[in-house]
C-alpha cells in the first residue's frame, strides 16, 4: 500500500485534531451561571449605584469563584413577580437557563402595590394561595389573571427545575423601619410566604429577611441608618448596606450543606 503524500497526512492530522476538539467540547461543560431575579433591592437602576443607591446583587459575585462560575444579575428595579414575568423578562431567563446553572429568586417589596391603576399595575394577591382575580388591566388595556404571591414563586420554582436547573427561594430585605429597637421582620408577610412556598415545594431558602434584621439589631438603629442607609430612603441600602446583604446571602449559601452551588464560594 503507498505510503500517504506529506500533504494528505498533514491534513489528515488536522480532521482528527478537529474530531477530537469537537468531542472533548461536548464532554466539557462551560461554566453554571447562577441567575439573580428580583427588584431594585436586588438591582437598583442600572446596577451602577443610582442615586448612591445599590442592590446586593452588584456584589454577590465577589464571593465566588468566577474562574468555576458566572454570576449574572437580571433584576429590574420596580418589578413585582408578576410583573418579572409579564414584562417578558422571565422569558428571556428562560431561554438562557441550562442544565447545572442556578437561579435565585427574591420579591416582595413591590408585590403589595395595587393590583389594578394606571401606574404599575404590580400587586399580586397576598399568600400563597391559588385564589385569582380577573382584571382589566388599566395599564396594558388587557385582560389579564391575577395570582397570588406564592402562586408566582411556584412558577418560577416549576420552569426553572424544567430547564434542569436549581431554583432557590431568598426572602426580602428588611426595609429601615424599627419598632422599640428592633427592625421590622416580615415573618407574617412576603418573607414567611416565601419560606412556606420554599418549604412545600422542597426549595432552598436563605431568609436574608432573618438574616439582616439580626446584623441590623446587633448594630442598633442608629448605627444602621448612619452606615447602610441614607436619610431619603428606608427600602433601599447604600453601597455599604448592598455589601453586607451580599455578605449575608453568601452565608446563607455556605450554610446549605447540601446545595452544590455552595463548592464555587470563595474559602473563606
Amino acid at each position: 500500500m503507498p505510503t500517504p503524500r506529506p500533504r494528505f497526512r498533514l491534513l489528515l492530522s488536522v480532521l482528527l485534531l478537529t474530531l477530537t476538539l469537537a468531542s472533548f467540547s461536548r464532554l466539557v461543560r462551560p461554566r453554571p451561571t447562577l441567575y439573580l431575579i428580583g427588584d431594585s433591592t436586588v438591582k437598583n437602576g442600572k446596577g451602577r449605584g443610582d442615586g448612591g443607591l445599590w442592590g446586593w446583587g452588584n456584589f454577590l459575585a465577589a464571593h465566588f469563584d468566577t474562574t468555576r462560575i458566572q454570576v449574572e444579575n437580571d433584576a429590574l428595579g420596580g418589578t413585582s413577580s408578576r410583573t418579572f414575568r409579564t414584562l417578558g423578562l422571565w422569558e428571556k431567563v428562560q431561554a438562557k437557563l441550562q442544565p447545572g446553572d442556578y437561579v435565585m429568586m427574591q420579591f416582595g417589596h413591590n408585590d403589595s402595590s395595587p393590583l389594578n391603576d394606571t401606574l404599575r399595575a404590580r400587586g399580586t394577591i397576598k399568600g400563597t394561595g391559588a385564589e385569582t382575580e380577573q382584571i382589566n388591566n388599566l395599564l396594558t388595556k388587557k385582560p389579564e389573571t391575577v395570582h397570588s404571591y406564592g402562586w408566582y414563586l411556584r412558577q418560577f420554582i416549576a420552569e426553572t427545575r424544567a430547564k434542569g436547573a436549581t431554583p432557590i427561594v431568598c426572602t426580602l430585605v428588611p426595609r429601615n423601619q424599627w419598632t422599640n429597637g428592633k427592625v421590622n421582620r416580615s415573618t407574617d408577610g412576603y418573607a414567611g410566604w416565601a419560606a412556606t412556598v420554599a418549604r412545600e415545594e422542597n426549595v432552598p431558602l436563605i431568609d436574608l429577611n432573618q438574616r439582616a434584621a439580626y446584623r441590623y439589631d446587633q448594630a442598633g438603629e442608629a448605627a444602621v441608618r448612619a452606615t447602610y442607609f441614607n436619610t431619603t430612603d428606608h427600602t433601599h441600602t447604600i453601597k455599604a448596606g448592598a455589601r453586607l446583604n451580599a455578605e449575608l446571602v453568601a452565608d446563607g449559601i455556605r450554610s446549605l450543606k447540601r446545595l452544590p452551588l455552595r463548592k464555587y464560594l470563595k474559602k473563606e
